[in-house]
């Protein structure tokens, strides 16, 4: 799947959408660890905020279905995402599939010097409301690239502790 083309099965899942968010850290340490620590889906529980993380099918590969639930008082988003490449240590794509949030993610490592790794996410978030979710865009975006960055960063520390994998 590229940022563009289709996934089988997925139907319009898989289409980018306008609503688009990247975040990048730079962790200190070796990209196939931080790759690993990534791939611990019940783990992204411990740096995503108000965020439950469980593989729902399959065995967290390619093909799984993982369900990412964020509850904030009572908020709840349920976020499905379907594992589609797995290539270590340097890429992993997926597709949000569920109600709400639908469209391509990546997350790509990077080996620097001196067992650095740079980790990008980019998400291709397809607006719910139509005309509506395109025009609060601007508006949500914010919000969406600090929180991701704020998550990376925390993923970032823990792979740096020893915490993750």
């Amino acid at each position: 799947m590229s940022a563009t083309g289709p996934v089988e099965g997925l139907g319009d899942a898989a289409r980018p959408g306008s609503g688009e968010v990247t975040a990048t850290v730079i962790v200190n340490a070796p990209a196939q660890r931080v790759f690993a620590a990534f791939l611990n889906w019940e783990r992204q529980s411990d740096w995503i905020p108000f965020t439950k993380v469980r593989v729902v099918r399959g065995d967290g590969g390619e093909g799984s279905l993982v369900e990412a639930v964020t509850a904030l008082g009572p908020a709840v988003l349920r976020d499905e995402m379907q594992v589609v490449k797995i290539n270590p240590p340097y890429e992993l794509r997926v597709v949000h599939c569920g109600k709400v949030l639908q469209g391509p993610g990546t997350m790509r490592c990077t080996a620097m010097s001196g067992d650095r790794t740079q980790v990008v996410m980019h998400e291709w978030f397809q607006l719910p409301a139509g005309p509506v979710g395109k025009l609060a865009w601007p508006v949500l975006w914010p919000g969406s690239k600090l929180s991701l960055t704020g998550a990376l960063k925390r993923f970032g520390r823990l792979v740096e502790e020893g915490k993750l994998p």
